[in-house]
């Protein structure tokens, strides 16, 4: 009887976390959260079944998508950590199945799924022209990739435009502090020549929430610009995205 009461209360206090969107430290946790421990109703794939996918929280998508979790995490802090530490949109335009797997620690099948399921969204999207996003400034860069602010981790992202400024391709180009050794005009450009773009808008963020651009990030600017009119495709703009603002470098700087 103890032991029938004392499980009913850990189920209770584990849909208490979930419900939050709160976890435990691993050190402090004493179980796994599962999503069977869940009331039915409850679990993310009944949900989805019973009141369809509009309901479901990113959280719960990511879990349905991956399904399980692993030995030491269940799926639905996992998936709560990938949003956290990648941000849903850009998970969604990683295309290297293996620096996903490296940067949140996940397991190379789990990493693949992530990015197959991208690539369907890209090539539906990319059908409709109904669907397509307008980049006219920096304020439409920042409305578009907002979310980023919330990255632990410098992102930089390329919105590849055609010559309607519609958005035909989103790429994470690098992870970590922007410099001249991680970004490459090829790695910039490569994806403009295989999608056929002719402008290109880059965007980073800066976790710590300062807008104000480094040396480098101006540099590394005008570099890709002059390299742009090389190859003839056009360096639009580099936006620098925080928590409570952007800057153009390309306007200010």
């Amino acid at each position: 009887m103890v032991t029938k009461i004392k499980n009913n209360y850990q189920k209770n206090r584990m849909y208490d976390l979930v419900d939050t969107n709160l976890f435990l430290d691993n050190s402090d946790k004493e179980y796994i959260l599962r999503v069977h421990d869940l009331p039915l109703e409850n679990q993310p794939r009944e949900k989805l079944i019973k009141q369809g996918a509009h309901t479901l929280s990113l959280q719960e998508l990511f879990s349905v998508l991956l399904n399980t979790g692993s030995k030491t995490e269940g799926i639905l802090e996992m998936s709560s950590r990938i949003i956290r530490e990648y941000g849903g949109k850009s998970i969604m335009s990683e295309k290297d199945p293996t620096r996903l797997s490296i940067e949140l620690n996940i397991p190379i099948s789990k990493a693949t799924t992530i990015v197959a399921c991208g690539e369907i969204g890209r090539r539906i999207y990319q059908k409709n022209d109904s669907g397509f996003v307008v980049i006219r400034n920096a304020k439409d860069v920042y409305e578009y990739l907002k979310d980023m602010h919330n990255l632990p981790k410098e992102h930089l992202r390329g919105l590849y435009l055609n010559s309607h400024n519609r958005i035909i391709h989103d790429e994470v180009i690098s992870i970590g502090t922007i410099n001249t050794n991680i970004v490459h005009p090829r790695e910039v450009f490569r994806p403009a020549i295989e999608y056929s773009a002719t402008a290109v808008v880059l965007a980073h963020n800066h976790p710590s929430n300062i807008s104000t651009p480094s040396e480098q990030d101006i540099d590394i600017t005008h570099q890709l610009i002059t390299a742009g009119k090389i190859i003839g495709i056009s360096v639009l703009d580099h936006v620098i995205i925080t928590k409570t603002n952007y800057i153009s470098i390309n306007a200010k700087y």
